[in-house]
């Protein structure tokens, strides 16, 4: 179950979505007489690139929206006089200002013993960034600055969007396998159950393609990690970077927390090297990130 957990929320709604839009364009094509379309791999291309692309982008475009529902995020007013909260937001705003975005973004908090931030929205001028109540309890404010200039970097660097594009050429290969794979197996099977076998090895097929589509996916989330790393030394510190990572690796000895549900783009991953799991890893390992910044390195 932990190794599913890291495949992260971003990617487990584009599932989601790329499922709901081949069931939808399977039974279209079904009562519409399209299924031929299927016959001509050029054609069949290009629908997969459009929905998979398609998938991909309404993942994000839900992203803010199912990010706050999900974690119970609550949005801090830009009016409030709360000291605690009022300290994150000019933060958060100060950093945003240092990386010239064009819009500040969003901040709220979220309640969760896990140390974890995150960033998400569907563009620099339509962002969130949502920290635990852990990672305000258990981290002291150089600690906290280099978190949220890691969290403003992925905006600034429009990660979002590149890992968007990214997923959906994933999701239109994805797509494209399935429909080729269940076109083999249902031409092979009595001709009574084709289309449903054809059918339900398009779903398979699509969720199957995806998953394994994610250790791509998770190779260029890994490289951003480090560009986010450095994008926070430079708009706080490295020192505040280098502190930050270090306390996440110092927790992350203890015993996971129990929920560790969100990875894609949060600050942290949990730390598994040696297996296969590697694979799947939205982040790498802390000290490969801690030894980065520590040679000046920018992914």
């Amino acid at each position: 179950m932990q190794i599913f957990k890291r495949f992260g929320y971003f990617i487990l709604t584009n599932i989601l979505v790329l499922v709901t839009i081949g069931i939808a364009w399977s039974l279209i094509s079904h009562f519409m007489g399209l299924a031929g379309f299927n016959q001509y791999l050029p054609t069949m291309l290009a629908f997969c690139f459009v929905w998979g692309m398609g998938g991909a982008f309404i993942s994000l475009m839900m992203s803010k929206f199912a990010a706050k529902h999900y974690h119970g995020v609550k949005i801090i007013d830009t009016t409030t006089t709360q000291p605690e909260l009022r300290q994150l937001l000019e933060k958060v705003h100060d950093l945003a200002r240092r990386a010239k975005l064009p819009k500040m973004p969003e901040v709220g908090v979220y309640e969760s013993y896990d140390v974890n931030a995150f960033a998400t929205g569907p563009s620099k001028k339509n962002s969130l960034i949502a920290v635990s109540t852990g990672l305000l309890q258990r981290m002291n404010d150089k600690e906290i600055e280099g978190v949220l200039g890691h969290e403003v970097a992925h905006i600034a660097n429009g990660d979002m969007v590149t890992m968007t594009l990214i997923q959906g050429v994933v999701n239109a290969f994805a797509m494209f396998f399935s429909r080729i794979l269940a076109n083999v197996i249902a031409s092979n099977v009595d001709e009574r159950y084709s289309r449903m076998v054809h059918f339900l090895c398009v779903i398979v097929g699509d969720i199957a393609f995806t998953l394994l589509g994610s250790i791509v996916v998770n190779f260029y989330s890994r490289k951003r990690e480090f560009r986010a790393d450095a994008g926070s030394a430079r708009i706080s510190s490295v020192s505040n970077m280098t502190a930050a990572l270090r306390r996440l690796q110092s927790l992350h000895e203890a015993p996971p927390a129990a929920d560790d549900a969100m990875a894609t783009l949060k600050i942290s991953g949990r730390e598994k090297k040696g297996s296969i799991a590697d694979l799947f890893m939205t982040h790498p390992a802390l000290q490969d990130r801690i030894n980065a910044l520590e040679r000046g390195r920018v992914a």
